[in-house]
């Protein structure tokens, strides 16, 4: 499975170190191919990569271009679990609702 998450959700307000450990979790854990969804990825590439956050990303997608789980701050395709932030208030939240949208696609 897809895990597609977009690109507004790695800035803050997002913690990053919760990011970090929602891309752990589902990659190695859930065993999800985690893509970011954006226009423009080079700014994201060059915040992310010296923190660490290539780490559990496989690559960077044109909105629309991937089938999978969206992570968006707003409902923009089937299968979207919607949220403002990445922080460590929401990752079991968020992991849970990965998890059940997961069970969607079968």
């Amino acid at each position: 499975m897809t895990l597609i998450i977009r690109d507004q959700l790695v800035n803050p307000p997002t913690w990053f170190a919760s990011f970090r450990d929602l891309t752990l979790y589902c990659n190695v854990f859930l065993r999800d191919d985690i893509v970011i969804e954006s226009e423009d990825p080079d700014p994201y590439v060059r915040y992310m990569r010296p923190r660490g956050g290539m780490d559990f990303v496989a690559d960077f997608v044109r909105p629309g271009a991937e089938d999978g789980v969206h992570l968006d701050v707003e409902h923009n395709y089937p299968r979207s679990l919607i949220t403002d932030r990445i922080a460590p208030e929401n990752v079991h939240r968020l992991i849970a609702g990965i998890r059940a949208l997961r069970g969607l696609a079968a």
